[in-house]
């Protein structure tokens, strides 16, 4: 466990630093896995839905991950933690490299999830939040988060890059390879824990069992669900979605005089575009978490997500619909993030902070792990993406509303009994 000390006054600190590293890198590499939908189908003649399972089981791996590796940072310190995924992350990449079967992927995509879960926003934004002082942590927390952002910018092209030089399989190899530099990191990483004398006092078993008895962390672990499907489902499919119902590039048009010259690289660009105006967007809602209500800000979110959503699946979809929607969806996508890591520490206090967002992001990975399975099955099933994607607009249209009735109000703790 960490001990306790002051937290640091200034906004940037080692401990910021060092953790958006990590965390870009880590979303680099899990924001690609989309771009290998096709070239690994195609390899292996495989139904969309093998190894769209695969990225699945991957996503629900990271959500059961995610408050194990919580608790272990809580026990064994925040670099332990890390390091621990960090190499669970690169053995699933290299294993995963020489699979040459769905159920190969699928078993080793639980490595990979795991990873993710010690590399991801469980225990970095816990680390973040610690580090900061009460002015400063809502806004520590956006840029740990759009540091995730960061990653997804370059992680698509630049996977899609590097597949017109390597094999898919010598792309894992320097994926698992960049996973393990970023450990060189880690000696700036000495988090204090900020914690009240009743915090102190109390169990990781007792703050669970309070936090499970208030409705309103069910309503957040709830309104979680959405952010998860329609994140994911994007992240695994839309390049694929992409390049099989826009419209054609012309020859002299904007897009073809800039380069992108076929559905493929559009699909690349559209996550890295999403990732780009997520940076924006995330560090917009860690400003306005410190002034404003987080409640009504996630239900804000969320509207404008399902609005989006319906209105880009409802016109027919060219290139500039999809250039637009990724700008308009990436301004939304991570901004959840540190407003729902936020709001739990807020009620329920910073020392078990990564357990319990944990146990909220279980949430975000089922819905992740339905988005990215359905929409492989619905795919083989019916030859298109529009059933999986109306259904992410209802789930979104849900969120908007569960966060409504949340109470924004810290819960006293409760001291062990003597």
């Amino acid at each position: 466990m960490n001990t306790s000390a002051p937290t640091q006054a200034n906004l940037v600190t080692p401990v910021l630093v060092a953790g958006c590293i990590v965390i870009m890198v880590s979303f680099a590499v899990r924001a690609s896995f989309g771009v290998f939908q096709i070239p690994i189908a195609e390899e292996f003649g495989w139904a969309r839905a093998e190894f769209s399972l695969a990225i699945a089981i991957q996503n629900l791996a990271w959500g059961i991950g995610q408050p194990i590796f919580g608790a272990l940072a809580e026990r064994l310190t925040d670099r332990k933690a890390i390091i621990l995924g960090a190499l669970v992350y690169a053995v699933g990449l290299v294993l995963s490299a020489n699979s040459i079967s769905p159920i190969g992927h699928q078993t080793y995509a639980w490595l990979v999830g795991f990873g993710i879960a010690g590399t991801g926003f469980g225990v970095i934004l816990a680390v973040v939040g610690r580090a900061a002082s009460d002015e400063h942590r809502s806004m520590a927390l956006a840029i740990a988060t759009a540091a995730g952002s960061a990653g997804q910018v370059f992680g698509a092209p630049l996977a899609e890059y590097l597949l017109t030089l390597l094999s898919w399989q010598s792309v894992f190899l320097v994926f698992a390879g960049l996973i393990l530099a970023s450990l060189m990191t880690l000696p700036m990483m000495k988090s204090p824990t900020t914690a009240d004398r009743q915090e102190l006092e109390e169990s990781i078993g007792q703050v669970i069992t309070r936090a499970f008895r208030d409705p309103s962390y069910t309503l957040i672990f709830l309104g979680f669900f959405s952010c998860g499907y329609q994140l994911a489902f994007i992240t695994a499919h839309f390049p694929a979605m992409i390049t099989e119902m826009s419209g054609p590039i012309l020859p002299g048009g904007t897009l073809h005089n800039i380069g992108i010259t076929t559905t493929s690289a559009l699909g690349a660009i559209a996550i890295s575009l999403i990732g780009l105006a997520n940076i924006a967007g995330t560090l917009l809602a860690g400003w306005a978490g410190k002034r404003y209500s987080k409640k009504y800000l996630l239900a804000g979110i969320y509207t404008g997500r399902t609005i989006a959503a319906a209105l880009f699946i409802a016109f027919p979809i060219t290139p500039t619909t999809v250039i637009l929607f990724s700008v308009v969806m990436g301004s939304l996508w991570l901004a959840t993030v540190p407003l729902t890591s936020g709001l739990v520490a807020h009620i329920y206090g910073l020392r078990y902070m990564g357990t319990l967002y944990g146990i909220v992001f279980f949430s975000h990975q089922l819905g992740s792990f339905l988005g990215v399975w359905l929409g492989g099955r619905l795919y083989d099933a019916y030859g298109s993406y529009t059933t999986v994607w109306w259904v992410g607009v209802a789930v979104g249209a849900f969120s908007a509303v569960v966060h409504l009735p949340i109470r924004e109000t810290r819960s006293p703790a409760v001291p062990q009994a003597t």
